[in-house]
């Protein structure tokens, strides 16, 4: 379904942030990546949407019509079409905090009309009441209409979720999907994101290692730039001490 393949990419000045990051995701599986703040874990995620330039290695990935297509070589139309594949869920959100929940939801299939229509028509109504099963599916459909500046940031990140839903895609990436939440919310955003891997992939960046333990079925960890685990979530306090280093897996 998606393979990543030695991805490099190195900075000004010659600190490489990726450093031949590899490994493979199939069918029904939950992987999270796990690793220090500044490890690569967001950058990965951004390389596998295309979002970053690498200076090597590629990104391949099960589309539409059963072929590879390979991210990283693919531009324009080519591109566009791969990361139509993909539901991001960002770390940032990126909702239109003045558009209602609905509108934003249905934002997620921009990407499969022709502009005119955007910009003339819009959304048909089946399209409008398949958005409107994707807020059912998080549990927003009766403040569909609401603004969504005035929800709260559980209510927004199962916006966000909804709209990558509605996209119909074959892999999702999270992005810290519940770096702003409490542990109430956070729980909760994560028993949406599990079901969702039975039918198309899912990989999230994390910081704890307790929630992988109990949501993922795998774990990828990385540390300076480079895959130092994968494997079980199960994981030991040697293994944690692997990714993070001994002083930071103490602490978590």
């Amino acid at each position: 379904m998606l393979v990543v393949d030695a991805l490099t990419k190195t900075v000004p000045g010659g600190r490489r942030v990726l450093d031949g990051v590899s490994f493979s995701v199939g069918a029904g599986e939950f992987v999270g990546i796990l690793g220090s703040s500044g490890a690569g874990k967001s950058l990965t995620l951004r390389a596998i949407s295309g979002l970053t330039e690498l200076d090597s290695g590629e990104v391949r990935f099960a589309c539409e019509d059963g072929t590879m297509c390979c991210v990283t070589r693919a531009r324009g139309k080519a591109l566009r079409a791969a990361r139509r594949q993909m539901g991001v869920i960002f770390q940032g959100l990126h909702l239109v905090k003045r558009m209602t929940v609905i509108e934003n939801v249905m934002m997620g299939r921009l990407g499969f009309i022709h502009p005119l229509r955007s910009w003339l028509y819009g959304f048909t109504d089946a399209e409008a009441r398949e958005a409107l099963e994707a807020l059912d599916q998080v549990s927003m459909k009766p403040l569909a209409g609401r603004i969504t500046g005035s929800l709260s940031g559980g209510e927004m990140q199962r916006v966000a979720i909804a709209r990558a839903i509605f996209q119909r895609p074959r892999l999702y990436l999270a992005d810290e999907p519940i770096a702003a939440l409490d542990p109430r919310n956070a729980e909760a955003i994560l028993n949406l994101l599990q079901p969702l891997s039975r039918h198309n992939p899912v990989v999230s960046t994390f910081h704890q290692p307790e929630l992988t333990r109990r949501f993922c079925t795998r774990v990828v960890g990385i540390r300076e730039g480079r895959v130092v685990y994968d494997g079980s979530p199960e994981l030991s306090r040697s293994e944690l001490a692997g990714i993070y280093g001994i002083r930071e897996a103490q602490a978590v």
